[in-house]
This record gives C-alpha cells, sequence and structure tokens, in this order.
C-alpha cells in the first residue's frame, strides 16, 4: 500500500479525502493541529472505512516538529495539502496569521520533499484566485486577478510557489481550485463542523432549520441575476474528495502533461442562494426562516466552472446532485443535534 500523508485531515474536505484514498487502497497518514477540526473526526472516518488512518497532531507552522515528523514516517509517497485557514473576514482582520499558516507551512512541507524525494503533491487551492470573472463559465486560462483578501492571495501566492518549486526539481504539483464544496457522508459519520458562526451557506442554513440560528440572511435580492441574488457552483464533497484521489494517481502514474497542473473542480452549474434555499424546503421538507438583507461588501456576483478539463484531462466529473447534497447535509446536522442534546 502506498503511503500517503493528508495535511488538515479531520477538516471538512480532508477527511472525505482520507475516507476516498482508504477505500482506493491508499495507507493514510494524518496532519492537523485540531485548530478548526475535532478530533471525534477520526472516530468517524474509520466507522466508515473500518481502518484507523495514522494521526498525528501537529502544527506545521513549527519548522523543527516538521522536520522531525520526516524523519519518523518514511516512505511517504505522496502529498495531498490541505491544512490552511480559510475564512475571508478574518483573513482580512489578522492578515499577518494568513501568511504565516497557509504560506510558511507550505514552503516546509516542500523543504521535506525535496529532501525526502517526494514527488507528487497535491494543493487545495479556491477559485477565488479568479476574483470577479470576465466571461463564464470560468475556464483555468482565466487570468488570476489580484486577490480582495489575504486569504485569496494566500492561495495565489502557493500556486506560483509551487509553480517554481517544479520548474526546479522533480516535484509534479497539480493545484485543485475548488468551487463552493456542500454537503456530507452518506453515513452521517463525518461533514461540515464550522466552529462559531458558520461562514458558509449550507451550514447556516441546517442551523438555522435546526434552531440554532433564529434566521438566514440572503445578502442581496438586486444583484444582475435571474433572482436577484449571488450565484455559486455548488459541488458535493464527496465528488470533491474523488478528484484528490484521481489527481494523485495521475501523478504517480507519470500522466501529468506538465511538472504543474491547475483544474477547475465544480459542477458547472451555478446556482443561486434563494435556489439553495428553495431546494433545501423541497428535499427536507423544513421551512426555513430567511430574510433579505443588503448586500454584503466583497461578494462577487456570479462564479461557476468550465469543467471540460477537469472531465476530459483528469478524467473526473461531479456526479452527485444538489438535492443529495442538501439531504446528506441535514442528515448531518440532524445527527450532531443529538449528539450534542
Amino acid at each position: 500500500m502506498k503511503k500517503i500523508l493528508v495535511t488538515g485531515g479531520l477538516g471538512y474536505i480532508g477527511s472525505h479525502t482520507v475516507v476516498e484514498l482508504q477505500n482506493s487502497g491508499f495507507e493514510v497518514v494524518i496532519i492537523d493541529n485540531l485548530a478548526n477540526s475535532s478530533i471525534d473526526v477520526l472516530e468517524g472516518i474509520t466507522n466508515i472505512t473500518k481502518t484507523p488512518p495514522t494521526f498525528e497532531r501537529l502544527d506545521l507552522r513549527v519548522k523543527a516538529d516538521v522536520t522531525e515528523f520526516f524523519k519518523e514516517h518514511t516512505n511517504i509517497a505522496g502529498i495531498i495539502h490541505f491544512a490552511a485557514s480559510k475564512a475571508v473576514g478574518e483573513s482580512v482582520e489578522n492578515p499577518l496569521l494568513y501568511y504565516e499558516n497557509n504560506l510558511h507551512t507550505l514552503v516546509y512541507l516542500l523543504q521535506e520533499c525535496r529532501a525526502h524525494n517526494i514527488n507528487n503533491f497535491i494543493f487545495s487551492s479556491s477559485c477565488t484566485v479568479y476574483g470577479e470573472p470576465d466571461n463564464l463559465p470560468i475556464t483555468e486560462d482565466a487570468p488570476v486577478k489580484p486577490a480582495t483578501s489575504p486569504y485569496g492571495n494566500t492561495k495565489q501566492i502557493s500556486e506560483e510557489i509551487l509553480k517554481d518549486t517544479c520548474a526546479i526539481s522533480n516535484l509534479k504539483s497539480i493545484a485543485l481550485r475548488y468551487f463552493n464544496p456542500i454537503g456530507a457522508h452518506k453515513t452521517a459519520e463525518i461533514g461540515e463542523l464550522p466552529a462559531g458562526v458558520p461562514q458558509n451557506l449550507v451550514p447556516f442554513i441546517t442551523q438555522t432549520a435546526a434552531g440554532v440560528r433564529k434566521e438566514l440572511s440572503v445578502f442581496g435580492d438586486d444583484y444582475p441575476t435571474a433572482d436577484g441574488s449571488c450565484v455559486r457552483d455548488y459541488i458535493h464533497v464527496v465528488d470533491l474528495a474523488k478528484a484528490h484521489v484521481i489527481a494523485l494517481q495521475r501523478l504517480m502514474d507519470n500522466k501529468n502533461e506538465t511538472q504543474f497542473e491547475v483544474f477547475n473542480l465544480g459542477t458547472g452549474r451555478g446556482s443561486s442562494v434563494l435556489e439553495v434555499v428553495n431546494s433545501f424546503e423541497k428535499t427536507t421538507g423544513e421551512k426555513l426562516n430567511y430574510k433579505i438583507v443588503d448586500r454584503r461588501p466583497g461578494d462577487v456576483i456570479s462564479v461557476y466552472a468550465d469543467t471540460k478539463k477537469a472531465n476530459e484531462v483528469l478524467g473526473w466529473k461531479a456526479t452527485k446532485t444538489m438535492e443529495d447534497a442538501l439531504e446528506s447535509a441535514w442528515k448531518w446536522e440532524q445527527k450532531i443535534r443529538k449528539k450534542k442534546e
């Protein structure tokens, strides 16, 4: 079994990717500092796969600890790097935290890749690198615009660091630019578990339906879209997780066309905030208490992916529906609430 390191492997996307890796026959080692995740996720992964992954609680910002980890864990065939701070608003308020946490950690990992001849590296990037797009759907050739937040900037800089490292070494890397991940594993063993007030739409919807939040705010109904609310490309987290395994296998099989590749991961379809709200009500039978409020500064009007390159070159396609995602997210929310009763 090939050994794969997953950083941030107890986080939302990371934990679902660990499940898919183990189901595909990989041995997984997780690094997570538990700053924005829970140790309980380890139990959820184990319940699904019947195999406990190796777990090391470690802060990747501590260079000496990173070096020590790679001395202890040899024969790592590839790395999937999720560990990062990810809240746009927080990054504006505390940019230095984001530059330290998101950039130093990548550099330390890549230094160890060179020292230990680890040449397969999957990076968790984001569609935020595109900013307000000139054309829709967004292709991988769309210009990378000046970032609107330190968080977005760290994703852009990280891609540049990877590209530069690939140019002078044997490193092969794929940056996967996600659109909007939603949903949970069908078993409700793992799902999105935001700390504090959710920053993303779907957990706010499920928490509102569960009575944790008084009401859902829809930020603006006067955008130039079909119903006036912002449009995003919402992708089921399990589809997203499967793409990481396919991308990793591409590198390990030397199928990559260049040392550094980029792929959009989305459904190719834009859904408005109000469409998601209506779909949730229809799918679950739960009525949502929501109100229209003023626009939120910094929100892009409409973003959705051109998925042709991922479909044809990577050999991956999103298969799950919005209804699948919302049903699984609601099932997960209900399980969390039962645990807390």
